[in-house]
């Protein structure tokens, strides 16, 4: 038997000098040889723990093998027999707290870099070309997909291989939603975004943009208009602000906003492309997930001079990736713990000149496990900036809910889903990923689609008479 090796092979990165100066990948991927190296350190487990804590359950095991051997385009297709979208998931999704926390290797050494050997084999069957994918036998049957995100991806494809023909409804310009519109290019770039929804097109599966579904059509008249089914994987795109004096002041942006203008509007290339944004030069970036890294350093590279997160809490408790947290670090970004904003302080013109903080210490753990803020009385203080950006969450926009009889909602606006199904409260309505769960990962939002796409089958092909949704 081989010799272990306890570490995994590096990646190659921009440095950090050279990075906070444009909007390229920061990670570069792997060479075959990187590749073949890193997964010969796999042990080839017979159970496949890590196919456990992959929410699209994809063979991680057979597409190692195959990387190993140097097949790398197969390697590629047995991924996408699972996996539609493993460029993006390779780049984004949290493979520390998922596949790679089951590898049999984290227990004494560092896991095999499952994510980075799935990024590799997608990133070259898309560069040598990969065969179109044969497409099922038609069943006659249709699924209106609402929302182009991971969710909708994910579930309309997995329909369309068995034989659906599907149709997403996006309500914006361009599809792949929090893709698109909320990740930055220097973390996942626009052209893999593009090239993994023409996979899905390749499928059969149809995308019409600029359509509003509870404006242009309700959910019903879907239903009414031949559509056999409805999922709903419209995501969380409104923005929560906090409950403090000075919102409504010139420069102040939900992270959400922030990053839309910065992707849709192509700010990633000025001066190319004139955005209308405004960067700071001190820039304040409310929370510490990874949606405010990405604010955080978005903002650095759009020209501010000093970026820091605000956080209430201590780095521990910190939501976001560990590599996006180092990656900040890196880059220069500063990070205030245990302090947390009561205002937002404006000048006689209506701008942002600063913020007052409150000291904060930790008391003992919340329900969400971390250990909770608490105030210190009279430690307020004033922290200049001249740009506040709010990176604290997201909420479901209400349209759906409110044009949709009888889909019921959550005290916190989510659609009520029952999670090992995917079913709503509505005969023949589905819902899954951030719509149905609020804000969480683009793999788990692909896992509910994954979900809600296998129970729709088995709805539309059976005699479509029972419906047992969610209890209340």
């Amino acid at each position: 038997m081989p010799r272990i090796k306890p570490k995994r092979v590096p990646m190659p990165e921009q440095p950090p000098e050279e990075r906070i100066h444009n909007f390229n990948e920061v990670a570069l991927g792997f060479t075959p040889e990187l590749a073949m190296a890193e997964a010969e350190r796999c042990l080839s487990c017979p159970t496949a723990p890590c196919v456990k804590g992959c929410p699209v359950e994809v063979p991680i095991m057979e597409f190692i093998k195959l990387v190993k051997e140097g097949k790398f385009l197969e390697a590629a297709l047995k991924i996408k027999e699972k996996n539609s979208l493993p460029a993006i998931t390779g780049r984004v999704c949290p493979q520390e707290e998922q596949c790679e926390a089951k590898c049999v290797l984290s227990h004494k050494f560092e896991p095999v870099a499952i994510g980075r050997l799935e990024r590799f084999v997608a990133d070259y069957a898309r560069q040598v070309g990969e065969p179109e994918p044969e497409l099922a036998p038609k069943t006659g049957k249709r699924v209106a997909i609402v929302g182009s995100g991971p969710a909708g991806l994910t579930c309309a494809s997995d329909l369309a291989k068995l034989g659906h023909d599907v149709v997403i409804f996006e309500a914006l310009h361009k599809p792949g939603g929090v893709l698109t519109y909320g990740i930055p290019e220097f973390r996942l770039p626009k052209e893999i975004v593009r090239v993994e929804i023409e996979y899905v097109k390749k499928l059969g599966v149809e995308i019409k943009t600029n359509h509003v579904i509870g404006a242009l059509d309700t959910v019903d008249e879907l239903l009414e208009n031949g559509f056999d089914a409805v999922f709903i994987g419209s995501g969380a795109g409104a923005p929560r602000f906090l409950r403090i004096p000075g919102i409504n002041l010139l420069n102040v942006y939900s992270a959400n906003e922030f990053l839309t203008r910065v992707n849709l509007m192509k700010a990633y290339k000025f001066p190319e492309y004139d955005t209308p944004i405004k960067v700071g030069k001190k820039v304040a970036v409310l929370g510490a997930g990874n949606v405010a890294m990405d604010a955080a350093r978005t903002a650095l590279r759009l020209g501010a001079k000093e970026v820091h997160i605000i956080y209430r809490r201590s780095r521990k408790e910190m939501p976001a990736r560990l590599e996006e947290i180092e990656h900040a670090e890196d880059e220069g970004i500063i990070f205030d713990f245990l302090v947390n904003p009561t205002k937002i302080i404006g000048d006689e013109k209506g701008w942002v000149k600063g913020l007052e903080l409150i000291k904060m210490r930790l008391g003992e753990p919340d329900d969400s496990g971390r250990r909770r803020p608490i105030p210190i009385e009279g430690s307020e203080f004033f922290f200049e900036c001249d740009q506040v950006i709010i990176a604290i969450g997201n909420d479901p926009n209400p349209i759906i809910p409110n044009t949709t009889p009888g889909l019921t909602t959550t005290r916190w606006g989510t659609i009520l889903t029952d999670l090992k199904t995917g079913r709503t409260t509505k005969k023949g309505v589905f819902a899954g990923g951030d719509v149905a769960t609020g804000a969480a990962t683009v793999i788990a939002a692909m896992g509910a689609g994954k979900i809600a796409a296998r129970h729709i089958h088995e709805y539309i092909m059976g005699d479509k008479k029972e419906w047992v949704g969610p209890q209340e």
